[in-house]
C-alpha cells in the first residue's frame, strides 16, 4: 500500500507484479559508471551514509584521478542515474502514479537481468589514467613497473618452448658489423699473435677496404692499457679473405683494450667505424695514476714542446701546436709513417673513449678527421713543426699520444689534456 495516499483512493491502486524487487533504492552517494567498466554491482537497499575522503571535502576531484597509494583510478562520487529514473528516498511516490511512468518502470525492471548479462561481457579491468600535468611522484612507480615488465619480456623472448607451451617471439639481433675474434695466440711472455676478421651485416666477411694515399686506409689496431700507461699502434695487412694476423709485443703486463679502427671501401652507410675486444697480458700489474698536464716531454732524446695553453671543447675542432727537436737541438725531420707525418691518438681517462687525427704534408688527401658536423686537419709545413687537430666526442681528461717517425725512430710522446 502506498504511503501518503488518501484512504478513499485505495481502491484505485493496482498491484503490479515484478520479477525483481519492487523498489530500487539508490544510495546517497551512487558511483559514476565508467563506460569501459559497465558491470553492475548489487547495491544494498539499506541507506548508509558514507564518510567522504578528506581530500574530497577540501577539493572536488575530477572524474578520474590517479590514487596516491595504489596508482589506480577512483571515480568521483556523483549520480550516474538518469534524472527521470531517480528513485531516491526524496522521490518515492512522486511520479509513479501515472500509467506511462508505471509502464516504463515495469520495462526497466524486466530488462534488468538482460542488462546484467550484457554488462558481464564488458571489460571490467582496472586501468591507470596518467595525465600530462599530474605530479610525477604520483605515478613514477608505475613507469618503473612498465620498464621492469619490458625488460622481463625481452629476457624471455629468446627462450625455446616445449610441446604444448605458449608461443614465444624471437628478437633478432641488430644488423651491424661485428668482430669475429679467432683468438690471441701466445708466442712468449709478452708476445702474442692476434687473429680476427670483420663480419658484415649480411654475415659475409669484409674483404674490401679503402686503399690509396693518406692514413685513412685498411685496418688500424691499437692496444691501450687500462691505466693509459702503455700503447701499441699497428696497421697490419689484410688477407684476400678478409682475415688479419697481427704480431704484437706488449711493453708491460696488465689489461689492455684493443681498438680495431676499420676503413671499408664503401663510404656509406659507415665510412669508418671501430670494433673492440680485450686481452690480459700475464704478469704483475699495478695501475699508475695519470700524470699531470705538462708542456714538455722528452722521448729518446727528442724534445716535444706544446705551445700555449689550449682551451679545448668537446665536439669542436681545435688546433694545438708542437715543436719537436733532436737531441742536438735542431728541428726534427719527419718521414711518413702509416700514411701520415704524425698520428694523434686520444683516449679518455676512465671510460677509454677513443678518437684519432693525423698530421700530413700540405696537399695530401685523405687526412681530414670528421666527428658529427665538425672536421679537422693537421699539417706540417716545415721541419720540427706539427699542427695537431683535436676533436673528441665528450669532455673530460684525455691522454694524447703523439706519434711520429723522425730520423728513422718511431717516437711516442704522451700529453694530458683537459677538455671542457
Amino acid at each position: 500500500m502506498r504511503r501518503n495516499e488518501p484512504t478513499h483512493l485505495e481502491h484505485d491502486l493496482v498491484s503490479v507484479a515484478h520479477p525483481q524487487a519492487a523498489r530500487i533504492t539508490a544510495p546517497p552517494h551512487p558511483v559514476q559508471v565508467d563506460p569501459h567498466c559497465a558491470a553492475e554491482a548489487k547495491q544494498s537497499g539499506v541507506r548508509e551514509r558514507l564518510t567522504p575522503h578528506g581530500e574530497e571535502v577540501a577539493e572536488r576531484r575530477p572524474a578520474l584521478e590517479v590514487d596516491d597509494a595504489r596508482g589506480i583510478e577512483r571515480p568521483e562520487p556523483g549520480s550516474a542515474m538518469r534524472p527521470h529514473s531517480d528513485l531516491s528516498h526524496s522521490n518515492l511516490g512522486r511520479h509513479d502514479r501515472h500509467a506511462a511512468v508505471r509502464k516504463e518502470l515495469e520495462v526497466e525492471a524486466r530488462a534488468d537481468p538482460k542488462r546484467r548479462r550484457r554488462a558481464s561481457r564488458m571489460d571490467c579491468r582496472s586501468r591507470v589514467v596518467l595525465r600530462p600535468h599530474a605530479d610525477r611522484g604520483r605515478y613514477e612507480h608505475v613507469l618503473h613497473a612498465i620498464a621492469l615488465l619490458a625488460v622481463l619480456c625481452a629476457a624471455g623472448c629468446g627462450g625455446s618452448g616445449g610441446s604444448g607451451g605458449s608461443p614465444t617471439i624471437a628478437v633478432q639481433p641488430a644488423r651491424q658489423y661485428r668482430l669475429d675474434t679467432l683468438g690471441f695466440t701466445r708466442a712468449g711472455s709478452h708476445n702474442f699473435t692476434f687473429s680476427f676478421r670483420i663480419v658484415q651485416p649480411d654475415g659475409q666477411a669484409l674483404t674490401r677496404f679503402r686503399r690509396g694515399p693518406g692514413p685513412h686506409t685498411g685496418v688500424h689496431v691499437i692496444y691501450i692499457r687500462r691505466d693509459l700507461g702503455e700503447i701499441v699502434h699497428h696497421h697490419p695487412p689484410v688477407a684476400a679473405d678478409g682475415s688479419v694476423r697481427d704480431s704484437v709485443v706488449f711493453p708491460a703486463p696488465g689489461p689492455y683494450r684493443v681498438v680495431i679502427d676499420v676503413y671499408p671501401q664503401q663510404v656509406s652507410p659507415q665510412p669508418n667505424f671501430q670494433l673492440f675486444t680485450a686481452v690480459k697480458v700475464p704478469g704483475r700489474y699495478t695501475p699508475k695514476p695519470l700524470p699531470a698536464a705538462t708542456a714538455t716531454q722528452v722521448v729518446a732524446g727528442y724534445r716535444f714542446t706544446l705551445h700555449g695553453r689550449p682551451r679545448l671543447r668537446a665536439i669542436e675542432a681545435g688546433l694545438i701546436s708542437f715543436t719537436v727537436t733532436r737531441p742536438d737541438g735542431s728541428p726534427a725531420r719527419f718521414t711518413p709513417w702509416y700514411g701520415a707525418l704524425a698520428h694523434a691518438i686520444f683516449f679518455r681517462e676512465g671510460s677509454l673513449d677513443y678518437f684519432h687525427t693525423h698530421v700530413c704534408a700540405p696537399g695530401v688527401s685523405g687526412c681530414t678527421s670528421v666527428l658529427g658536423g665538425a672536421k679537422v686537419t693537421g699539417s706540417s709545413s716545415k721541419p720540427g713543426d706539427l699542427i695537431v687537430g683535436v676533436l673528441v666526442p665528450v669532455p673530460g681528461t684525455w691522454r694524447l699520444f703523439l706519434q711520429c717517425r723522425a730520423d728513422g725512430h718511431v717516437l711516442t710522446a704522451p700529453f694530458t689534456l683537459h677538455v671542457r
